[in-house]
């Protein structure tokens, strides 16, 4: 898909704003969720998210591992780009043990659950 964008012009997308203006957004709608995955884009020194989630998962007991790698939960509005679940299921696959079960859930209502777990515990 990076390759597609970076030569075609034909993954330009119009909308329209709020106040009606419209714009034309071209390749930056694959750029831009690309760097979660490839800092280097943004030119910052990090990992991605994935190898982010991999480090934090070889972090802890190994006893818990199989159901981190089994329960990763997508949450919040940077999430909503289309197939970053499928995207993360296949860099995380990539880094973990092949014998591991990889699911990543990302439930509809992600944009909103860290306000509804945060009411959840205020309540």
């Amino acid at each position: 898909e990076m390759a597609t964008a970076v030569s075609s012009s034909t993954v330009e997308k119009s909308y329209e704003l709020p106040d009606g203006q419209v714009i034309t957004i071209g390749n930056e709608r694959f750029r831009t969720p690309e760097s979660l995955f490839q800092p280097a884009f943004l030119g910052m020194e990090s990992n991605g998210i994935h190898e982010t989630t991999y480090n934090s998962i070889m972090k802890c007991d190994v006893d818990i591992r199989k159901d981190l790698y089994a329960n990763s939960v997508l949450s919040g509005g940077t999430t909503m780009y289309p197939g970053i679940a499928d995207r993360m299921q296949k860099e995380i696959t990539a880094l973990a043990p092949s014998t591991m079960k990889i699911k990543i859930i990302a439930p509809p209502e992600r944009k909103y659950s860290v306000w509804i777990g945060g009411s959840i515990l205020a309540s």
